[in-house]
């Protein structure tokens, strides 16, 4: 398995769940990375995200690798979830395909690695935390951040070379896999220069500031889409700290 074959079966995943032609899908080109079981920096989310954050080797005793993706939306639906305060039908919509898509991912990538005698594990894309909490003990975007995959925004979200406004899958496994390089070069422009701020501007509950970041009074917000929107799965969106930044659809400068 490498990195060429991971996205492979990624496109082949997409395919299979929406149909071969995704123009009217809700994401553009996916975009993959692989971690080392045994970075180090996965010790450190112990003090970043929670001391009951999980190692690879807590979900896989066998974990040699760590496969990560990011799905990430396209304009239309990024700019559609500008206008309201509430969530737009579209960002909603994309959620749920998109926790759906990962799964399908996920799946297929277990199954490869299977007929050819790994083991792996695999994590929900979401709803994998307690709401007492509000904290997984398994962040995507965080083990994302370690295979290089992005950096992250004073808004808590990870800035690909495709922006920010996506979701984010990874999956655990005892294949050894060349790990990605990782990224030497800071994309929110707020942690470079000072500049932008957006994404805080935005933030409809005022959860979101520059020193500060309120969980709880954000997954309200995102209850109260759920309600609002009542699909027939949850989506407890919101992603206004996503959408109209320099760095939503792509790294600034690149």
């Amino acid at each position: 398995m490498n990195i060429n074959k991971i996205t492979e079966i990624i496109a082949i995943a997409l395919n299979d769940y929406w149909g071969e032609d995704r123009g009217d899908s809700p994401w553009r080109e996916p975009l993959a990375a692989v971690a080392e079981a045994h970075d180090p920096l996965f010790h450190e989310l112990k003090k970043v995200v929670s001391p009951t954050h999980f190692l690879p080797m807590d979900l896989l005793p066998d974990a040699r690798s760590v496969i990560c993706f990011f799905l990430p939306f396209t304009k239309e639906v990024s700019e559609g979830n500008r206008k309201e305060r509430l969530a737009s039908t579209g960002w909603a919509r994309a959620y749920i395909d998109t926790n759906r898509a990962i799964a399908k991912i996920s799946g297929m990538l277990a199954d490869e690695l299977k007929e050819n005698g790994h083991e792996s594990a695999t994590v929900p894309a979401t709803h994998n935390f307690l709401p007492e909490k509000c904290i997984s003990d398994w962040s995507h975007r965080h083990a994302a951040y370690i295979a290089g995959l992005g950096t992250f925004g004073i808004n808590n979200m990870l800035i690909t070379s495709s922006g920010c406004a996506g979701r984010f899958g990874s999956l655990i496994t005892s294949c050894k896999i060349e790990p990605s390089k990782k990224l030497e070069k800071e994309y929110c422009l707020y942690k470079v220069n000072g500049t932008c701020g957006v994404c805080v501007k935005q933030c409809p509950t005022g959860a979101l500031t520059f020193k500060s970041f309120d969980r709880f009074r954000c997954y309200d917000m995102l209850l109260e889409n759920d309600r609002y929107h009542n699909m027939e799965e949850e989506a407890d969106v919101c992603g206004k700290c996503l959408v109209g930044l320099p760095c939503s659809l792509k790294a600034p400068g690149i």
